[in-house]
């Protein structure tokens, strides 16, 4: 299987369209531009094909992504990993806006306006248990 695969990348964050394009990845596994764009046209409205077309050849040759040209349709996969990718986008998040105090971010989640009545009973489950283990 012939691949390219330019550059690595350690520990990135990616941007917020290079996100959009890992989530589809992520969910659906090794997929085409053209499904590709077609879930994110679905998600975000009207977007040229040439534009996703790009910012995954972009992505590919950021090392973000891998590229399998064996076939007449090149098969995009993401060379993150889900977990590991998020929980640096995390943490960069957690270090700019919060200045790396969980209790700050934590204090402004519960308080937001987003977040549910059924979400902060998961919360308050989740932190009982967590209570119970120490």
């Amino acid at each position: 299987m012939k691949q390219k695969n330019q550059s690595t990348v350690a520990d990135p964050v990616p941007a917020k369209s290079e996100m959009d394009v890992l989530q589809i990845l992520w969910q659906h596994g090794p997929s085409t531009v053209r499904f590709v764009h077609d879930i994110l046209t679905e998600k975000k409205g009207n977007i040229q094909y040439t534009s996703t077309l790009k910012l995954m050849q972009t992505m590919t040759e950021k090392g973000l992504l891998m590229r399998d040209e064996t076939n007449m349709k090149h098969i995009y996969s993401a060379v993150l990993e889900e977990k590991k990718t998020k929980g640096n986008a995390l943490s960069k998040f957690l270090d700019n806006m919060y200045e790396g105090s969980v209790k700050s971010l934590m204090t402004a989640l519960l308080g937001n306006e987003k977040t549910s009545p059924e979400e902060l009973k998961v919360l308050e489950e989740m932190l009982h248990k967590l209570d119970k283990t120490k």
